[in-house]
C-alpha cells in the first residue's frame, strides 16, 4: 500500500531479453522495497488468469522476476480462486515450473482458515493469506479494458465461483475488497503483450476476437491506483473516465491523476506515441490478414 503522504511513483521499463535485470532496474527506479521483502512477511501474489486456455495473463518470466524480488520472504503464494471456467488450482498450473517448497500454488476457494469481511453489502469469507502482515502483490496484463487490470484482479479474491453477481456493483466490490485486505502493496502490469479489442475483455464470447502485440513493457509501483492509471493512459484509455479509478480517488486510496504521478524510466510520452502509432495500424492489419510481427497486432 502506498505510504501516506508519499509521491506516487510508477516505473516503466522496456525489455528485449532478460526480464529479471529489467525488473531490478524498475525496482531501483521506484525505490527500495526492503520493508516488503523481509524474513517475517509471507507474500501473496494474486495472478490474474480468468481462463487458462487463453494467454491473457502474466508470463512465467514476469512472475519469476516478482518471486525473485522477494528473495527474503519465508513463503510465497501464487493465488487464484475458482470461477465458472474451472478450479483456481487448474489455472495456477500455468506457472507450475516455478513451484518449490517456498513458492506454492494456493486456491483461495479451498482455504478453511478465513476471516469474514463485508463486500458490497455481503458477508464474504476471505482466505487468511490475504491479510496483513502478508504482502499482497497484484499482477495482470496491459490491456484496453475500461474495467481495469490491477484493480479488477481483486474480484478473484472472492472465493465462490459465482462472482458475476458483483458486476453490477463492480467498483464498490473491488474497492471494498481493497480496503478489507489493507490494500495492494505492490502492483505489476505485464506488458510483454498488450491486448486490444475483445481479446482485452475476459468475458468476451467465443465468437469475439481481439488483437495483441508484443510490446515488452513493464509497469511497477507501490500505489496500485497510480499503476492502473498510467497503464490505462498508455494504451489510450482515459483514467478520468474509468469509474474504478475515480472511486478509488474518492476513497483516498491512491493517485489516479496522471499529472500528479511521477513516472520514471522510459519516457511515457514517447512510449505512448509508439502505442498510438501501432493502434492506428490495427485496422490495416486486420484487413490484410497479416501474421504477427514486431509491434504489429496478432489475433488472439
Amino acid at each position: 500500500m502506498e505510504v501516506a503522504g508519499a509521491v506516487s511513483k510508477v516505473a516503466i521499463v522496456e525489455f528485449n531479453g532478460d526480464v529479471q535485470d529489467l525488473f531490478k532496474r524498475a525496482l531501483k527506479l521506484i525505490g527500495k522495497i526492503d520493508d516488503l521483502n523481509t524474513t517475517e512477511r509471507p507474500v501473496t501474489i494474486k495472478v490474474g488468469v480468468f481462463n487458462h486456455r487463453t494467454e491473457t495473463h502474466s508470463t512465467v518470466s514476469v512472475i519469476n522476476a516478482i518471486i525473485n524480488s522477494f528473495n527474503k520472504a519465508p513463503q510465497i503464494f501464487l493465488a487464484e480462486s475458482d470461477n465458472y471456467k474451472g478450479k483456481g488450482s487448474e489455472r495456477l498450473k500455468i506457472w507450475k515450473e516455478l513451484f518449490t517448497q517456498r513458492v506454492a500454488p494456493f486456491n483461495l476457494s479451498e482455504d478453511k482458515n478465513t476471516r469474514k469481511v463485508k463486500i458490497a453489502e455481503e458477508e464474504i469469507c476471505f482466505s487468511h493469506i490475504l491479510f496483513k502482515p502478508n504482502i499482497l502483490v497484484s499482477t495482470h496484463v496491459l490491456r484496453t479494458f475500461e474495467k481495469g487490470s490491477i484493480l479488477k484482479n481483486l474480484l478473484g479474491l472472492i472465493p465462490d465461483a459465482k462472482k458475476a453477481r458483483f458486476h453490477k456493483k463492480l467498483e464498490t466490490a473491488l474497492l471494498d475488497t481493497y480496503e478489507a485486505i489493507g490494500g495492494i502493496d505492490f502492483a505489476v502490469l505485464d506488458g510483454t503483450y498488450t491486448y486490444r479489442g475483445a481479446g482485452a475483455n475476459p468475458h468476451a464470447g467465443p465468437g469475439d476476437t481481439g488483437y495483441r502485440t508484443k510490446t515488452n513493457v513493464l509497469l511497477v509501483g507501490r500505489d496500485a491506483i497510480a499503476v492502473e492509471a498510467v497503464g490505462a493512459a498508455l494504451v489510450g484509455l482515459d483514467p478520468e473516465k474509468m469509474p474504478v479509478i475515480q472511486e478509488a480517488m474518492n476513497r483516498d486510496l491512491g493517485e489516479g491523476d496522471i499529472e500528479k504521478i511521477e513516472i520514471v524510466g522510459t519516457s511515457f510520452e514517447s512510449l505512448k506515441e509508439k502505442f498510438v502509432s501501432v493502434a492506428t495500424t490495427q485496422k490495416e492489419l486486420r484487413t490484410r490478414r497479416r501474421g504477427p510481427q514486431t509491434w504489429g497486432w496478432a489475433r488472439v
